[in-house]
């Protein structure tokens, strides 16, 4: 993912003291310790740019949920019986998955933080799983349990984080601010949170172009507002218009897609071209397992996939087609430095990670190429996105400590994860059983959540 260097068909990396140092088709270093990666793609590990990571023991319960589903069943419902060490166990579990599948950075927009506990409990999860990560600190039911127009600020423990884990940006974890933005909150409240991030020195990622929330023109009261810069990341941006977009570009922000979850959630298109029509070129994110898969590979095919099938409406509208000889303008290669290099960028790391650079730190991982699927391997980024999946990723690096060889985590203990999520589900369940919101929970795909407003029509009858 470093264009200066170029892709080798046969190479070697050195690592010394956590650190790239060399990279080129053979280096001498007869003292290192030799990791043979032969018949593997070997590249840097991937960036999921925004996770909701304290959701996993909740996988898939929603992946037949609209996005309103989801605000009324997770924020509204199951959040607010969370206990801190509920908030460990999702983020423990749900970072390990990513690692375990090539992700070796992920942004956790931890946006249920109802306690200083809960914080330090999502904080403990991520640092416990050795994976590199952001902790972009989203505050909690109070502030999510209503939405839009939620009138209560930022949770003022972000300070305490700031300076209890944070006091530099140079560590294995950083921390960002996870802000609601004006979608979600009063204006007075967004300026307030803005007002926050700038004084805690601290980059802010905000969902803006979900579903008909992004339809209020977000980003030009924003740019009125002077709030539009370089330090943020615009998470979804499905639903903004296209001047809107224009705005992000012209203040140097950043976007992250969350392709699966926003065609089938009903956020709206992606907007992977889009943004590249206006110069950003976009980074990836899971966003929630409650809904679909939490790795890379699917998630590089949906978004690769959607924007060509996007791409070539267009065409067909215009009275034109590929059948010319016209070149598909979005390549796999692109997909893989979305989910990399320009990852890093939206995480304002990449001058740390994001490719094989010497000077950058190791966060390295090997794929193999040895099976029925990616064999002959006659496209290295094609077989990336079309062919690879978890299974498949055999050794994993983060700043240059081994966290999987062999196809297996070595550093945790995979059944007491298991066994950690599924707590955490059960305590969750039996705890709501009293709330007439969601005491219908149930575990086979059938469940809906109900409207507060369903609820109450229900009772005036």
């Amino acid at each position: 993912m470093d264009r200066s260097i170029g892709d080798l068909p046969t190479g070697d990396v050195l690592i010394e003291d956590g650190r790239i140092v060399g990279v080129a088709p053979s280096i001498d270093a007869a003292d290192a310790e030799v990791i043979d990666a032969a018949d593997h793609i070997v590249l840097p590990g991937f960036v999921d740019t925004h996770r909701h990571t304290w959701q996993a023991p909740w996988r898939n319960i929603a992946s037949d949920w609209s996005l309103f589903h989801y605000l009324w069943g997770m924020h509204t419902g199951l959040s607010k019986y969370y206990r801190p060490e509920d908030t460990y166990a999702g983020n423990l579990l749900g970072t390990a998955e990513a690692l375990d599948s090539g992700i070796t950075t992920l942004l956790d927009w931890s946006h249920n933080l109802a306690t200083p506990d809960h914080a330090d409990g999502a904080i403990a999860g991520l640092r416990d799983s050795g994976a590199r990560t952001v902790f972009a600190h989203g505050s909690g039911n109070q502030q999510w349990g209503r939405v839009p127009q939620n009138p209560v600020p930022h949770s003022e423990d972000a300070r305490r984080v700031r300076e209890q884990y944070f006091s530099s940006d140079d560590g294995l974890m950083t921390m960002a601010l996870a802000i609601r933005g004006p979608q979600f909150t009063t204006e007075e409240v967004a300026r307030h949170d803005w007002a926050l991030a700038r004084e805690l020195d601290l980059r802010v990622t905000v969902h803006v172009g979900d579903g008909e929330f992004g339809r209020t023109r977000p980003i030009e009261w924003m740019r009125k507002e002077g709030l539009l810069d370089d330090r943020t990341t615009y998470v979804h941006c499905c639903t903004l218009a296209d001047d809107e977009l224009k705005m992000i570009a012209d203040t140097g922000g950043t976007a992250s897609v969350a392709a699966d979850v926003e065609v089938q959630m009903g956020h709206g298109w992606p907007a992977t071209g889009r943004l590249l029509d206006v110069g950003i070129r976009p980074s990836l994110s899971i966003d929630v397992c409650t809904s679909t898969g939490g790795h890379m590979f699917g998630l590089m095919r949906t978004a690769l996939s959607v924007q060509r099938g996007l791409d070539n409406a267009a065409l067909e509208a215009a009275g034109t087609s590929l059948a010319g000889g016209e070149p598909i303008r979005l390549t796999c290669r692109d997909m893989l430095e979305f989910a990399t290099i320009e990852g890093a960028r939206a995480c304002g790391l990449d001058h740390r990670i994001g490719s094989l650079t010497p000077g950058k730190e190791a966060d390295v991982i090997l794929v193999r190429t040895d099976t029925l699927g990616m064999t002959p391997l006659n496209n290295p980024a094609g077989a990336l996105v079309y062919n690879a999946h978890p299974g498949l990723v055999d050794t994993v690096l983060v700043a240059g400590r081994v966290v999987k060889r062999d196809g297996r985590l070595v550093h945790l203990d995979e059944a007491k994860l298991r066994r950690l999520g599924e707590e955490t589900r059960d305590h969750v369940l039996a705890a709501a059983a009293q709330d007439e919101l969601i005491n219908d929970v149930a575990l086979n795909g059938t469940w809906t959540p109900r409207s507060p407003a369903t609820l109450e029509h229900a009772h005036a009858h």
